[in-house]
């Protein structure tokens, strides 16, 4: 950023800020040799047509901003179609004007839409809309086929969600050994990974999502509401916060990603607030910050997930809000079938004894009660014998 400029007043219809304001702008552009303006209000077509005619270079908003940088970062499919949605929702707002005004007088940037009728020009962006959803159904269709396999192997799931760049990717990779991409830039994540972990014996499905930010347009949750859905089907979220920042910061981003799971549909779900980056802090900062936040943040805990500090205290805190798990026992006949069945069970649940005698086996384990039930009807239709502990 080169250069920075505020003006306090009514939009004004022409171009968002008033005519002097361009003039000031223009000289600013000029003296700095800046190759783009950015608005922190939304701009309508007109506004960014008459601010480039004038002053020379592309005016954007907010919102396209985050478009760019989302387009910089997208490496699935998914997320690229994704974008792909919420540039054309984009588009098809602004058609009619963009036409009319591509028609008056040829811009850069517009391709030509002068030789396009305006009806025409909104249809066909409207199918590409179309083209768009279809593909990312038949995605979101696979997503949910994961998820109920992922379900029917019993483990509970937790989500990592919180504002952009609070070290959620970090914090993922220290909790599964992975090293999906985490580094300063803002949305280094666009799409989700799930991997299984575990805490205390007890297996777990972490998922890393898109960051959050403030004012995230309506228009990106609806485009990406197939990734921040796995938040919403998770029995935990880890709010990340960076607790390095100024205190007034860190309640504004907390709102924010409260807010912001609210509105995805995700407000019932027990949260765990992973204060982060406790590294960069002296202790006696961290425990006022800690004081200042506990009755904003739910279930605070200092973490530092690059250097791996407490988050043995973090998994803890999870296995105490995930206690619903069940202790059962049963004793089943070691045919080829069952040694298969038991095979299975080793890695899907936390056994915790096994003992042969007899040419049978006598197995104790803990998992969440459904997964149980599944257990013992097994365990019953191979003239096994099952019992709660």
């Amino acid at each position: 950023m080169v250069g920075r400029m505020e003006q306090v007043r009514e939009p004004d219809s022409r171009y968002q800020i008033g005519a002097g304001k361009v003039k000031e702008l223009a000289k600013l552009v000029k003296e700095t040799c800046a190759q783009k303006m950015i608005f922190d209000n939304p701009l309508k077509a007109v506004q960014a047509y008459n601010l480039a005619k004038v002053i020379g270079v592309e005016a954007i908003d907010r919102f396209q901003l985050i478009l760019e940088i989302f387009t910089r970062r997208a490496t699935t499919t998914e997320a690229q179609l994704q974008i792909q949605l919420a540039q054309q929702q984009y588009e098809l707002a602004h058609a009619k004007e963009r036409v009319r005004l591509a028609k008056k007088e040829e811009q850069p940037g517009f391709m030509g839409l002068g030789a396009y009728e305006v009806d025409i020009y909104y249809e066909a962006v409207k199918k590409q809309v179309h083209t768009i959803r279809k593909k990312l159904k038949k995605i979101g269709e696979k997503r949910l086929l994961h998820r109920e396999r992922r379900a029917e192997l019993g483990f509970s799931s937790i989500s990592l969600a919180g504002y952009t760049n609070a070290g959620k990717s970090s914090l993922f990779n220290a909790l599964t050994e992975e090293k999906v991409p985490a580094d300063e830039n803002l949305f280094t994540t666009l799409s989700t990974t799930t991997r299984l972990v575990e805490f205390s014996n007890k297996k777990f499905l972490l998922t890393d999502t898109v960051g959050f930010i403030d004012r995230l347009p309506l228009t990106l949750i609806e485009a990406f509401h197939s990734t921040l859905e796995e938040t919403i089907y998770s029995d935990l979220i880890f709010l990340v916060v960076d607790i390095s920042e100024p205190v007034s910061q860190i309640e504004k981003k907390l709102a924010v990603c409260l807010e912001t799971i609210e509105r995805i549909g995700a407000s019932g779900i027990p949260i765990i607030t992973a204060l982060n980056k406790i590294d960069l802090l002296p202790k006696t900062e961290i425990q006022q910050k800690l004081e200042l936040l506990k009755e904003r943040a739910p279930n605070p805990i200092p973490i530092s997930a690059i250097h791996r500090i407490s988050l043995d205290i973090l998994k803890h805190q999870a296995l105490k809000i995930l206690k619903n798990y069940v202790q059962a026992a049963f004793t089943i006949p070691l045919t080829n079938e069952n040694m298969s069945f038991i095979s299975w069970l080793f890695k899907n649940a936390d056994v915790q004894s096994i003992k042969y005698a007899d040419n049978s086996a006598h197995i104790v384990f803990e998992a969440a009660p459904w997964f149980a039930e599944k257990v013992r009807k097994h365990v019953e239709t191979s003239n096994g014998k099952f019992e709660k502990v």
